[in-house]
């Protein structure tokens, strides 16, 4: 049986030759016929092997013009652009989901309640490459995003956004103008608008290679200043969000 309402799930893409292929295997036909899920990839212009790896399950592909620069938020756009669901669901290119039927069917279940506009999980590393730093920050980090949403805030991080559709286009979606903070920026004015439930029994689990390539207390540093610069000047500091790979 189907899940109803539809979801698309899109993946913004550029240079993950590394990892998208692990990632798109978890969305297998069995996953995307029971959940009614198309999977929707939104390159920036990858100039590695990350477009040939993409094989069946995937439903659509859409690129940038030669030469033209894309950030995250334009790519997700983008992705919003060819959707057909009902329930959007954002993904980093390294996103890997704990349990995935538990995942669909919690998500798709919150949403029975008229008043969540949308809803995020713990985000991890990889359980096959944490470490102590890790598994503290993201204990802490975790707990700090559910706070953030119980106070009537509003939080996420991009590597999981679930969204109604119809939300997403009210307000304009990720707005991109910004190079960092977008994920924040977004919940944080459709938390205006309603709720948003923070799925402390769900999981999914990202790749450690920024944290292992600038350290905690960069990443840490850079999140807080852009956060800060989005929510009293509507800008990122941030010019450019470099890309590890």
């Amino acid at each position: 049986m189907k899940y109803s309402p539809s979801i698309s799930i899109i993946i913004p893409t550029l240079n993950e030759e590394k990892l998208i292929s692990q990632t798109i295997s978890q969305f297998t036909a069995e996953i995307k016929e029971k959940f009614n899920i198309e999977l929707i990839i939104s390159d920036g212009g990858s100039k590695d092997k990350t477009l040939n790896l993409l094989n069946r399950v995937v439903d659509s592909v859409i690129t940038v013009k030669p030469g033209e620069f894309q950030n995250i938020s334009a790519g997700r756009n983008a992705g919003v652009g060819q959707a057909n669901g009902d329930l959007l669901y954002f993904f980093n290119a390294d996103t890997f989901i704990q349990d995935i039927e538990e995942f669909f069917k919690k998500t798709v279940s919150s949403f029975k309640d008229r008043k969540i506009l949308a809803c995020t999980c713990n985000i991890k590393v990889f359980p096959n490459e944490a470490i102590f730093k890790d598994r503290v920050f993201h204990s802490f980090y975790n707990n700090y995003v559910r706070m953030l949403n119980s106070l009537g805030m509003g939080m996420g991080r991009g590597e999981c956004h679930i969204i109604r559709k119809d939300v997403f286009l009210h307000v304009k979606g990720y707005n991109e103008s910004l190079s960092a903070g977008e994920d924040y920026d977004l919940f944080r004015r459709i938390r205006k608008l309603g709720k948003i439930k923070f799925l402390k029994n769900l999981t999914v689990y990202e790749s450690p290679r920024r944290y292992r390539k600038f350290g905690y207390r960069k990443v840490i540093g850079d999140w807080t200043r852009n956060s800060l610069s989005v929510l009293f000047k509507n800008r990122s500091v941030s010019k450019v969000w470099e890309a590890v790979r």
